[in-house]
Parts: structure tokens; sequence; C-alpha cells
């Protein structure tokens, strides 16, 4: 139950009196009177100073600080704020600085009077893709490692929206697929990359960033993309969250997109210039890093062809392998716990840390810790 921490007074009195005379421990008191335990002694301690009127509200020892902000120069911060909405209490605090004042409060003091005014909004606290465990491969040779993204999305001369996607070999810089696409869900790309996949064949590696559909704040960030691209034999790796860097190789071709295709009329007509663009990037465009060699000079065909049906991923024996049910439950050491509905009638591997504790894997990527303690399962998220 919530802690009350204002009560009436005959309370705090008989809360008093207990303390004194009660054989319960501070801590069963407090919650019998359902306080917590710091304002159960807050309350002791002003009984003992000035008795029953220590109690009354409002009654918190001194009532003036020397060195509070004037109201006038409060006033003129929140003022300041409000002319410039985007400055922090950094930025606002320089300028009075600046501007002739001579005691302005610290930042932290700035940042909670325009908490309390109601002129800073707290930042929602947003649900992250957990992070990926495994370093991210060199990929020196073609189809060791694929790297996908979405290029920034753009308004087309008939106002609806491209979003292109985008995939190349990152050891020949190749641009596999550049596609036009009205929305990057996971079924609009899911046939551009089956498509790719019969053509080129299948690598051992995708690099992608955090976002959807190639990620999700699943167990492992999983999604459905990135376990339909196990079950078909490939690794799903992913940068750092903030560090692009990472797919720089990747990047960088989109800065030369950007540069050389234009927005057009209609989505035929824009994949028509994606489609000449990547002629001319793959077939004409020398490439500096690759010794002004064209990337269609550099890649060769995967040796692995797309699987006929996907697989489900098997385990070394030194794992133990549980099949999840149609909810994506776990049933283990007689217990039972989520895991995702992603993983459906999909089989985990279970790596024994020690006697209570197991790593899971789904295929290569590592989903979590598993917990039993006092006959209770629980799953604990990379973090």
């Amino acid at each position: 139950m919530p802690w009350k921490e204002t009560c009436p007074m005959d309370q705090r009195l008989r809360f008093i009196a207990a303390v004194n005379d009660s054989d319960l421990s501070f801590a069963a008191l407090c919650r019998v009177y359902e306080i917590s335990r710091k304002t159960g002694y807050k309350w002791v301690a002003r009984y003992e100073a000035k008795g029953p009127r220590g109690l009354e509200d409002g009654d918190s020892g001194k009532h003036s600080c020397p060195n509070a902000t004037p109201e006038a120069l409060c006033d003129r911060i929140c003022d300041l704020r409000r002319e410039r909405p985007h400055w922090g209490p950094a930025k606002l605090r320089v300028w009075l600085l600046e501007h002739g004042e001579s005691r302005v409060p610290a930042c932290s003091t700035i940042g909670d009077l325009l908490k309390n005014r109601g002129l800073i909004v707290p930042r929602r606290r947003r649900v992250r893709t957990p992070p990926s465990v495994e370093p991210l491969a060199l990929g020196s040779q073609p189809n060791e490692v694929w790297c996908t993204d979405f290029k920034g999305h753009f308004a087309l001369g008939d106002k609806t929206r491209c979003h292109p996607l985008t995939l190349t070999d990152h050891a020949s810089r190749y641009l596999l697929k550049c596609e036009a696409l009205a929305a990057p869900t996971e079924e609009a790309v899911r046939i551009h990359y089956e498509r790719a996949f019969r053509e080129f064949g299948v690598p051992d590696r995708m690099r992608s960033d955090n976002g959807a559909p190639f990620a999700s704040t699943a167990p492992g960030g999983l999604s459905a993309l990135s376990v339909w691209w196990i079950r078909l034999g490939i690794v799903p790796e992913r940068i750092e969250p903030g560090q692009p860097q990472q797919n720089g190789r990747h990047e960088r071709m989109h800065k030369t997109l950007k540069a050389e295709v234009e927005p057009q009329a209609t989505m035929p007509e824009q994949q028509r210039a994606f489609d000449r663009f990547r002629h001319v990037y793959n077939d004409e465009r020398p490439h500096e890093a690759l010794g002004q060699k064209t990337p269609a000079s550099r890649y060769d065909r995967s040796r692995r062809a797309m699987p006929s049906e996907p697989r489900s991923p098997e385990y070394p024996d030194s794992m133990k392998t549980r099949r999840l049910n149609e909810k994506g439950q776990l049933r283990f050491g007689g217990s039972k716990t989520h895991i995702t509905r992603l993983l459906a009638g999909e089989p985990i591997g279970l790596d024994p840390i020690d006697e209570e504790t197991w790593e899971i894997f789904y295929g290569p990527v590592a989903i979590g810790e598993l917990r039993l303690r006092n006959k209770e399962l629980h799953l604990v998220r990379i973090t």
C-alpha cells in the first residue's frame, strides 16, 4: 500500500505513544500506521524536541532561508526561459551573469525552479532496445557481412513519402539493393531481402542499427525480421546506439546517394532513379577505398544459397534445449515464465552458469539469463 506521509494529529500522537509502549518493532509500527520509517523517525525527533507542537503540520524547523533566491530574480529567470524555451539552466545562468546579475543561483537551482513552475517537461521514459553483446565482425571478404538501413525518408512530388531501403556488402561496398518503399515495416522489406537472398545468396551476418524492423525491445533485441534471418542461417548484429560510424561504409554510401539522386514526382519514378544510381555506383564509379576499382569488380555471389525453407536453430550438446509454447512461454524446473511471442513454438538453448542460472540463446543470439529461485523462474534481460 502507498505510504501516508500526512496523517491527522491524533494519529501522530497515537504513533508516538505506541513507540513508547508497544512491543512491536519500529518498522512494524510504521507499517501499522501506514507511514515510511523516514517519516516515523522524523515524528519522533520532532516530538522529543518540541513535544506535541513539533508534530503540527508545517513545523519543519527553520522557517526562513537567508540564501533563498529573491522572488524578483526567480521571475526574471522564468521570463527569460519563456523567451528562450530551448535554453537550458546553464545557458540561462551565463546570460544572466553577462547581463548584470551578481547573485545568480547554481544551474541545479535554476533547473529546480523551472521544473517547479512547469517550464521544464520531464522526458518520457523510453523502452530501449537491449544492446547487442557480440562484437562486430571485420567483414574482410564479400558476403561475410551485409549492411542494411533506411536512408532518411523524404517527400515526393505527389506528396507521398519515400523510405529508401538500402543493402550493401561490407567488404566490396557493392550496393545490393536500393528500394523505394512507402513504409519502413517488416512486411514491406521482407520481400526485398528475399529477392536479394535468391539473387546473391545469403551472408554470414547482417548488420543494422537498433530501429524497427531490424530490432525491437524484445529479449535480445529480436524482431520478426531478425528471427527470420536466424532461421535462414544469418547472424544479426547491431551497432551501438548513437554510433553510426560502426556502419560507416554504409553511411558513406548514403551520403553519395543523397548527393546524386533527387526526389522524383512519384514512387515508380523514384525507383527508376535509384536503379540508375545503383548501376553507376556499382559498375562505373571508381571507389577510392578499393584502389579506384568499382564495387562490381570486387564482389562475388555468396556460396551459401538461400534455404528452400527456414529452419529452427540447433544447439550444442552442452546446452539444454527447450521449446517455447504457443504463447512464447518457457516451462523449466517445474515453473513457467514468459520469454517472447516472437519465438512461439521455437527451441531455445540454455547454457548453464551455475546450478540455478542459465544463459538463454536463440540460435547465436544471447537473449538474457534464466534464474530459478525458490521454485520461481525469472527472465533477466540484457540491459
